[in-house]
């Protein structure tokens, strides 16, 4: 989880650097007596924004809406509560005494494969907790307005 994180945030530091230093670099090449530095205001909007590009300003939207962040936020900790259901029926009873048997190909080869649909379901329970429910929130939070996660 933590290195997700932290590849998020290079990822975003790269985008930052990437946008800000040619206006930096021309500005100084033309020597004008304005340098176009960021705010710290918009560096911190653009590290919690829901994008990898940045902008010195986003589209916004007027009001936050909480009755939909509050949704969002239920939708999660919802799919959070399946995702367990899901590993507790049907991932767990797979592997009920693998330490104490002695090594089988074909035993470890059913529990494999008796495994695959539960991992599929938790995988897609995860992409929508996390890049629909969980992204939306905050975006909404911070008022962004350009939703397009997924192009």
């Amino acid at each position: 989880m933590f290195l997700v994180l932290q590849v998020r945030l290079v990822m975003k530091a790269h985008s930052f650097v990437r946008e800000n230093v040619p206006r930096v670099l021309s500005s100084v090449k033309d020597k004008s007596s304005t340098v176009p530095i960021p705010r710290i205001s918009q560096y911190l909007y653009f590290l919690f924004a829901p994008t990898l590009i940045y902008r010195d300003s986003y589209p916004r939207n007027p009001t936050i809406r909480w009755g939909y962040v509050a949704t969002k936020f239920a939708q999660v900790l919802g799919s959070l509560f399946y995702a367990y259901y899901i590993f507790v029926r049907l991932c767990i009873p797979q592997f009920p005494n693998i330490s104490q048997e002695a090594f089988n190909l074909r035993g470890l080869v059913l529990c494999i494969f008796n495994s695959i649909l539960p991992g599929v379901l938790i995988f897609f329970l995860v992409f929508f907790a996390f890049l629909h429910c969980w992204l939306n929130a905050f975006a909404e939070m911070l008022r962004f307005a350009d939703r397009m996660f997924y192009k």
